[in-house]
């Protein structure tokens, strides 16, 4: 699927490069979706948040205690603010 995550690298606070299946590359600012708490509170603590990993058989970004948010959100918050090469 194109939403699948295939790349994804810390860049500061909350913020994610996302490489997409599709090709598309963009940034993602996960602070809104943090701040929101319950499944998220831990990754309000920046070192667990970096902890991040693509599931190898999902394709989607994930923490550990099997934290993981939507590839669809992620990639419509990442293709708001394209990524450098």
């Amino acid at each position: 699927m194109y939403y699948d995550v295939i790349i994804a690298k810390y860049i500061s606070e909350y913020k994610i490069s996302l490489g997409f299946a599709d090709g598309s590359k963009g940034i993602a600012d996960l602070k809104k979706i943090i701040d929101k708490g319950g499944v998220f509170t831990e990754l309000k603590v920046l070192e667990n948040f970096k902890k991040f990993f693509i599931h190898p058989e999902l394709k989607v970004l994930t923490w550990e205690n099997e934290i993981d948010i939507a590839p669809e959100t992620l990639y419509t918050l990442a293709i708001q603010e394209k990524a450098s090469a």
